[in-house]
């Protein structure tokens, strides 16, 4: 009984059902984009079913092509597939503003009152939790997406590439591309889509947007539409920054911000830790917004702290209103304008590759000759992520120091909170409070 009724679709989602799941989304999304694309994938294909697994890894397959952080795109064009254009905005907002409220508050009670000593114990516990995550993020989305020899000789190639050879991401991408273009067309067995043969529908029970469900109205292709929502983007932008800079003059921090972090924006491939050496270049040696202890601070919130990392530009925003007094006397008020500034520039492009360019990827669903190069792309973001995890680990571990130098307190804690996620499926936020209360407790004891 319970069987038949679990492969029958879930009934209609309302918008205010997707209101509160998108506001929980962003107030747990913890684990960085491998694990907030992980907790989507748990919730919207497994539990819930509002997508399919298919349609599901089309979606974040596009995500990974464009600029900015995937996991938020990634819940903008789900939220816009369900409920339109202003399905896609809430979806995004929501999934945006627990994290920017938090660092806001955050990033003034570092200004104001500087540091306690308690966070260097809550960190140490938290940060091998995170590189747990990302390892268990890997995993799982690997099981996913490498359904083959060449997907996976493609992750394994990403992953050299990358971790040893630094080659920049954008070329991997490319790379990935173009080997997925020529799979496609001499090997098409080997990058089809197909989601079910990891638990797509067979597993999962048919999904409220399934695999043949008709695209609807508002997702057709309509080149006027696509034209108009790329125009208003651009007007808003453009618009935003004569504001500041009519407000102060167009070489005040205010309006360097907005140039700064639009161009930041279209330069996040791969994740914030792609752009951070351009971040730290920009924010620290061009414009000194922020001192390179302060940035790394910054950091430290940014991973302990829901949403995409990138956020760490509210940080950035924060203290460098704060350090300049943009508005005068008011030291509070002038962080929060920047962080508000830095965060607009940064994540307004995200809403705008969506709402303009979904249309057309809906478009390609089903035409092998399109879909093949995204299934290399994710293969190859899978060893991209895995290389993610050694960054962390080298700077969490101290691997990068002799053998009896390393941290096998943090390796313990580490090789614990892996087992939990992978072996005992457990929840990212009770993982994370495990770790910080232990690594607390420790930084306690003599």
């Amino acid at each position: 009984m319970h069987e038949n009724a679990d492969l029958s679709p879930p009934a209609p989602v309302t918008l205010r059902s997707a209101f509160w799941y998108w506001l929980k989304l962003g107030c747990v999304s913890f684990g960085g984009p491998a694990g907030q694309i992980a907790m989507m994938h748990a919730e919207l294909v497994e539990k819930r079913r509002w997508i399919s697994e298919q349609r599901f890894l089309h979606a974040l397959n596009y995500c990974m092509l464009l600029p900015g952080p995937e996991a938020t795109q990634l819940a903008i064009y789900i939220g816009w597939l369900m409920h339109r254009t202003r399905g896609g905005i809430l979806a995004g907002l929501l999934f945006l503003l627990p994290s920017l409220l938090l660092l806001i508050v955050l990033s003034w009670l570092y200004m104001a009152y500087g540091h306690v000593a308690a966070i260097a114990g809550i960190l140490y516990g938290v940060k091998p939790a995170v590189v747990a995550i990302v390892v268990a993020a890997a995993w799982r989305l690997g099981r996913r997406t490498l359904r083959s020899p060449g997907l996976s000789a493609i992750a394994a190639a990403a992953f050299i590439a990358i971790a040893a050879l630094h080659l920049p991401f954008p070329l991997i991408v490319f790379g990935a591309a173009l080997l997925g273009m020529a799979g496609g067309r001499w090997l098409p067995a080997h990058f089809q889509a197909g989601g079910t043969r990891h638990g797509g529908a067979a597993r999962h029970g048919a999904a409220l947007i399934d695999d043949d469900t008709p695209t609807p109205e508002h997702a057709q292709l309509k080149w006027p539409r696509l034209l108009g929502m790329a125009s208003l983007g651009v007007a808003l932008a453009l618009l935003a920054w004569l504001g500041l800079a009519l407000l102060g003059g167009k070489d005040q921090p205010l309006a360097q911000m907005g140039v700064f972090f639009s161009k930041a924006a279209l330069l996040t491939f791969g994740g914030a830790y792609a752009v951070l050496p351009y971040l730290v270049q920009g924010t620290v040696e061009q414009y000194h917004w922020i001192s390179s202890t302060q940035m790394m601070d910054g950091l430290a919130l940014g991973e302990t702290t829901p949403g995409p990392l990138i956020m760490i530009v509210a940080f950035i925003g924060f203290v460098g209103g704060w350090s300049h007094a943009v508005l005068g006397g008011n030291l509070w008020l002038a962080g929060v304008c920047g962080a508000l500034v830095a965060s607009w520039f940064t994540f307004l492009p995200s809403f705008i590759f969506i709402l303009a360019g979904a249309p057309l990827v809906e478009a390609t669903r089903g035409n092998l000759r399109l879909s093949a190069p995204l299934n290399a792309i994710s293969a190859a973001v899978v060893g991209v992520i895995a290389s993610l995890a050694l960054f962390f680990g080298r700077h969490v571990f101290w691997l990068e120091t002799p053998l009896p130098h390393w941290d096998w307190l943090a390796l313990a804690i580490g090789a614990a909170a892996g087992v939990a996620l992978i072996r005992f499926q457990m929840g990212t936020i009770k993982l994370l409070l495990a770790c910080a209360i232990f690594g607390l407790v420790l930084s306690y004891l003599p």
